[in-house]
């Protein structure tokens, strides 16, 4: 709803313009793909899908947290098969094919890393923001189930054990 009361419009702002080139996915917007074993910058992402047309940028940041199954993590070891980049961009390519994508960018870290660090990061700027959320969220749930990327966690108890990415 609207603040006035009313309801939203799921038109376009300008609905005598609803061609404009805005509106439309760009022509090639997969700004930066990549599978590295170096620390991920939200500064890189976010200038990379840094568009004009684009109102609304969605971004995920998937961090090692401190814990699982009632466990303490004290930290992952992120390992890639050769073909992710190439799964990441098959992943990509289907995010903007699904959504009017001004620009695209996903990062996934690999090596070993301390709680609280940096493992993943996507984001998408669309039009509008709520095609914004969808696209990033389907980014990121692709790129977890589908692109060939395993971890190792290490527990505090000296405890191992590998997960499939998702």
């Amino acid at each position: 709803m609207r603040h006035d009361g009313g309801m939203a419009s799921t038109h376009t702002a300008h609905p005598e313009r609803p061609d404009h080139p805005g509106e439309r996915a760009a022509e090639d917007p997969i700004a930066l793909l990549a599978v590295r074993d170096t620390p991920l910058s939200l500064d890189e992402v976010f200038k990379a899908v840094g568009e004009d047309a684009a109102g609304g940028t969605a971004l995920f940041v998937g961090t090692v947290r401190n814990h699982d199954g009632g466990a303490d993590v004290a930290r992952l070891g992120y390992s890639a098969h050769p073909t992710a980049e190439a799964e990441l961009r098959r992943v990509a390519e289907r995010v903007v094919a699904a959504h009017p994508v001004r620009a695209l960018a996903a990062v996934h870290r690999t090596g070993d890393l301390r709680v609280g660090e940096i493992a993943v990061i996507v984001a998408v700027s669309c039009p509008h923001r709520a095609e914004a959320f969808e696209a990033c969220r389907m980014l990121i749930d692709d790129l977890k189930h589908e692109v060939p990327l395993w971890k190792h966690q290490t527990f505090d108890d000296g405890t191992e054990e590998w997960v499939g990415a998702c």
